[in-house]
C-alpha cells in the first residue's frame, strides 16, 4: 500500500517550481535546464512533504540506467521505473554525460516537470509558430492590464494573454497581482462615496 506517499507526492507536486533554463548546449546553441535546475525545481517541495529523492544506477552494457525512487518518511516508496540512455562514446566522459542526461530526464519524467528547451533532440523538432500571445513580454502584459478602461475590457485583455501567461509560469503571480489590483481599483470607483 502506498497511500501516504501518494498523498504526500500530490501535495509536493503542487509546490514544484519550473525547471529554469540555466545552461547552453555548446553544440546546438540552445538553452536548457541542467540537472541542478531540475533538482532545484522539486527538491524543497519533496522534502517539505517528507519525501526523499533517490536515483539509483543500474547495470547496462551500452550506456546507463537510472531508477528514480521517492522514499517517504513513513517507509513507503514509489519507483518511477528504470530509464535507459545509451552512451554516445564508450569512455568515462561518454558514460558521465549519459548518466547526467539520464538522471535529468528520469527526474523530469518522474515529477512531471518540463524545461522550455532541452539538449536532446530540440533541434530536430519543428519550432512552434510564435503567436502574438507568446511574443508578449511581461512589461506589455502589465501595461495592457493598466490600460483597461473597465472590467469587461480587463477580462478581455486577461483572456487574450492567457496563452502567454501559461507558457511563462514564472510571471503568473506578477500578472495575477497586477490584475487583482486593477479589479480592486474598478470596485473602488463603483463604490458609493
Amino acid at each position: 500500500m502506498t497511500t501516504k506517499i501518494a498523498a504526500a507526492f500530490v501535495k509536493a507536486k503542487k509546490e514544484f517550481a519550473p525547471a529554469l533554463k540555466n545552461s547552453v548546449n555548446p553544440h546546438l546553441k540552445n538553452r536548457y535546464a541542467d540537472l541542478s535546475a531540475c533538482l532545484e525545481a522539486v527538491d524543497d517541495a519533496l522534502l517539505n512533504n517528507g519525501i526523499a529523492l533517490i536515483q539509483q544506477t543500474r547495470e547496462c552494457e551500452t550506456g546507463v540506467s537510472v531508477e528514480t525512487i521517492f522514499l517517504h518518511e513513513s517507509g513507503e516508496q514509489l519507483s518511477a521505473g528504470i530509464f535507459n540512455v545509451p552512451a554516445a562514446k564508450q569512455d568515462p566522459q561518454g558514460y558521465g554525460s549519459a548518466l547526467t542526461y539520464c538522471r535529468r530526464y528520469s527526474l523530469m519524467a518522474a515529477c512531471g516537470i518540463a524545461a522550455e528547451d532541452d539538449d536532446g533532440n530540440a533541434a530536430s523538432r519543428k519550432p512552434k509558430p510564435a503567436s502574438d500571445d507568446t511574443a508578449m513580454s511581461l512589461e506589455k502584459s502589465i501595461a495592457s492590464i493598466h490600460a483597461a478602461r473597465n472590467p469587461t475590457e480587463l477580462h478581455s485583455r486577461l483572456k487574450n494573454m492567457k496563452g502567454w501567461v501559461d507558457s511563462n509560469p514564472q510571471y503568473k503571480e506578477q500578472v495575477r497581482a497586477v490584475a487583482e489590483a486593477k479589479k480592486s481599483s474598478f470596485q473602488q470607483q463603483e463604490a458609493p462615496a
